[in-house]
């Protein structure tokens, strides 16, 4: 039981963190920045620009109606905090780390969602750029769904696995 606390301890402090921080700082945005409006934080590097963006990452669905996309993103917000569900219960639980990336992803996940079903759309305000090359604008829950991904991956590519017991027989 004590395995079972720990986990949901994680998930609670990270998930609702991610989720916490990511809606803190879209609201402070919204009410100290007009839409469109930007603040250069590093010359030539990083701003805050305050967008919305109706689309997927990278702005994928944009032009779509706007039935069609609340009912896809609802749709695949759904499907995604399932399966992230589903990773994060079957994962081993002394795989601490693990159950700490997933936590991120699902909070990331849930900020974004909310955007969508209060606005319909996103709220963007980190601006990276180099002169006029710019990276898509991105917020809290874009940035903890992407550091959780890469980390994840990273993790379970270097995890060690105990040798199946079943092959080592067959081979004996």
């Amino acid at each position: 039981m004590k395995g079972d606390a720990t986990r949901y301890v994680i998930l609670a402090l990270v998930g609702l963190g991610t989720v916490i921080v990511d809606q803190l700082t879209k609201i402070h945005i919204m009410q100290t920045m007009r839409l469109h409006e930007s603040i250069p934080i590093i010359p030539n590097l990083f701003s805050l620009t305050y967008i919305r963006n109706p689309g997927a990452a990278f702005g994928i669905l944009a032009s779509s109606g706007i039935l069609f996309r609340m009912v896809f993103f609802g749709v695949m917000s759904l499907f995604a905090l399932g399966l992230l569900l589903t990773i994060f219960f079957r994962l081993p639980q002394e795989d601490r780390l693990g159950q700490f990336f997933i936590s991120g992803i699902l909070g990331g996940a849930v900020g974004n969602l909310l955007d969508r079903l209060r606005f319909g759309e996103v709220i963007d305000f980190l601006d990276f750029y180099i002169d006029v090359y710019h990276w898509p604008a991105f917020n809290v829950a874009d940035a903890a769904i992407s550091i959780g991904v890469c980390f994840l991956i990273v993790h379970f590519a270097f995890e060690k696995k105990e040798p199946d017991r079943a092959l080592q027989q067959d081979h004996s």
